[in-house]
């Protein structure tokens, strides 16, 4: 783990209030494992207190730049809009623990099911299961059309289905429906990402194993605070613990491995 000022390089609006902010710094070279996030300070200061975890979306280790995207929701993304090529971003990561990608072998066939803000962190691990010679095919869900971002980039990458609540592009209705009508042994694993109810209606769909990616709030980050505590479906056989930190202990859980 890493404390760094990174310089902002570019930042965009992608789709309404989805931001696409891309740093520079030496801690891009230690983010390569897919399904990480980071914790950002947006000030200097104690206003906002609480710095705020974003998921890695992508990193360029060659050029040193890290690609988060996120989503206003409050005074403290409101602010992290308001960021400049040049300016400093105090930056705190990687953290938890991310998609195995290499539980997969070559040829193998991954489905990645992402929606909202729980699409961005899909991408990198889209881009190294690729590398690792695994099909990928990927369902997206919004609302509406003016929502989708990210459809060119996984595209690229492999078979890419759109799903919005209202039909106004690609497959009326939620991600499930575009999920549940592939056929049995279509694909081997499952990685998800996105709102409980999502999470929820995937793994009561899903057909083999997988991996779902909690979003939570969070106080530290690191696992001290107990802030973003989950449920474990069975309680811990060595430790006895009855609870995961989904800072810490994930994002990332085995399917079914906790209660959402």
């Amino acid at each position: 783990m890493i404390v760094e000022n990174m310089q902002v390089v570019a930042q965009e609006e992608i789709a309404p209030s989805i931001f696409r902010l891309r740093l520079s710094g030496d801690c891009a070279g230690e983010m390569k494992i897919p399904g990480q996030f980071v914790h950002v300070q947006v000030e200097q200061g104690i206003n906002p207190t609480l710095r705020r975890p974003l998921s890695i979306c992508d990193v360029d280790v060659e050029n040193r730049e890290l690609t988060l995207i996120y989503r206003v929701e409050g005074k403290g993304t409101k602010r992290l809009t308001e960021k400049r090529p040049g300016d400093a971003v105090n930056v705190f990561g990687p953290l938890g623990k991310g998609f195995p990608a290499e539980v997969l072998k070559e040829k193998q066939t991954a489905v990645l099911i992402g929606g909202g803000v729980g699409i961005p962190p899909l991408y990198y691990l889209a881009k190294q299961l690729v590398n690792r010679d695994v099909n990928v095919m990927t369902i997206l869900g919004f609302r509406t059309a003016a929502d989708v971002f990210l459809e060119k980039e996984f595209t690229a990458l492999g078979e890419t289905v759109i799903t919005t609540e209202d039909g106004t592009k690609g497959l009326k209705g939620y991600v499930t429906d575009a999920f549940r009508q592939l056929p049995e042994n279509a694909y081997d694993l499952f990685y998800t990402c996105g709102p409980k109810p999502m999470l929820q209606a995937v793994e009561t769909a899903a057909l083999s194993p997988g991996y779902i990616s909690l979003e939570e709030r969070m106080g530290c980050g690191i696992g001290a605070c107990l802030a973003c505590v989950c449920d474990l479906t069975v309680p811990d056989s060595q430790s006895g613990k009855k609870y995961r930190k989904i800072c810490s202990d994930g994002p990332v859980f085995r399917a079914g491995e906790v209660m959402i």
